[in-house]
């Protein structure tokens, strides 16, 4: 749906995206990640042909970005970080204006504007004024507005920046409508726990490169590798740790002066039988707990962690 290759953007000497190479899927709901700076923002808007690329390419539903603009800008509906609305007109009078600039008739304006508003839920504001709309409700009449020419792609840039808790979650609710009904969208934010809440594919960027991308499961398979458990052991721990080593599918990563972390690919009856064979060699097993990795933990482990920080939650 989405096929970025090789795709680069300079200022002087200064590489903002290097080479970047990604493939996104019709119906994805694609979350793009990264600290300031890392690039995130200036991707989307090559994307959206807002700023041409130093090199590389960028196709949507087949088009070619570069050669053909006024037809990709057809594919396209974006959401700014900052976002602009006209004050001064009704909530209507704000759809009609942007169908209009779209060549769309009077008549198909209604009818797709009535049907945004109730999804968006801003049936009630039809003949309000922008200005007396709360953030949140102007946020979603903007993605009301991307939308009123059926376009194959959404894009939306920080949605929920500087919205209160009750609007991001009204927010994440549309997205996920949106993501039921077949809409691609792609989203960037710094709030890692409303992306993985979200999302099934995930980007990382970091310092202009791609370090990573694919469907979430994917990605923290191929990062983290194996799940991890944490055993609590009395007594002497190396019996425990010669047993553990002599399994294929575990890999011990640390021990402790109680505690033993290990790696695994098992199923839920292996790691049962694991902490039974463990107690059926005499040794003395206080507790055991899973940990599977995050996007927080995935995050942290692909940018060098504090150095990049970046919201886990909010």
């Amino acid at each position: 749906m989405l096929q970025i290759n090789h795709l680069y953007k300079n200022y002087g000497k200064f590489q903002a995206v290097n080479d970047l190479n990604l493939h996104i899927e019709k119906g994805d709901l694609f979350g793009f990640v990264g600290p300031n700076g890392a690039g995130k923002t200036t991707t989307i808007r090559m994307v959206c042909g807002l700023m041409p690329p130093t090199s590389g390419s960028i196709q949507i539903n087949g088009i070619d970005a570069l050669s053909n603009p006024k037809d990709i800008k057809k594919q396209i509906g974006y959401v700014p970080d900052f976002f602009g609305v006209y004050d001064n007109l009704k909530v209507t009078e704000y759809m009609d204006f942007y169908g209009s600039m779209y060549g769309m008739s009077s008549r198909d304006i209604a009818k797709i504007s009535d049907d945004l508003l109730e999804l968006v839920n801003l049936s009630d504001k039809k003949e309000v004024y922008v200005d007396t709309l709360s953030r949140g409700m102007k946020q979603r009449l903007c993605v009301a507005r991307a939308l009123i020419h059926n376009p194959a792609l959404l894009v939306l840039d920080e949605p929920n920046s500087g919205l209160d808790p009750r609007a991001r979650v009204e927010m994440k609710e549309l997205l996920l409508n949106l993501k039921s009904m077949g809409q691609t969208i792609v989203i960037s934010s710094h709030i890692l726990s409303e992306l993985s809440e979200m999302c099934n594919s995930i980007g990382i960027m970091n310092r202009g490169h791609l370090v990573i991308a694919g469907k979430i499961d994917d990605v923290m398979s191929q990062v983290f590798g194996k799940n991890q458990i944490i055993i609590t052991i009395e007594g002497d721990m190396e019996p425990a740790v010669r047993m553990l080593k002599e399994h294929v599918n575990v890999k011990v990563e640390s021990v402790g002066e109680k505690e033993i972390r290990i790696f695994h690919s098992l199923t839920q009856m292996e790691i049962a039988q694991l902490i039974a064979e463990l107690i059926g060699r005499g040794i003395l097993v206080t507790g055991f707990h899973t940990q599977e990795g995050n996007l927080e933990a995935l995050f942290m482990e692909l940018t060098g962690g504090a150095e990049n920080a970046i919201e886990s939650n909010c």
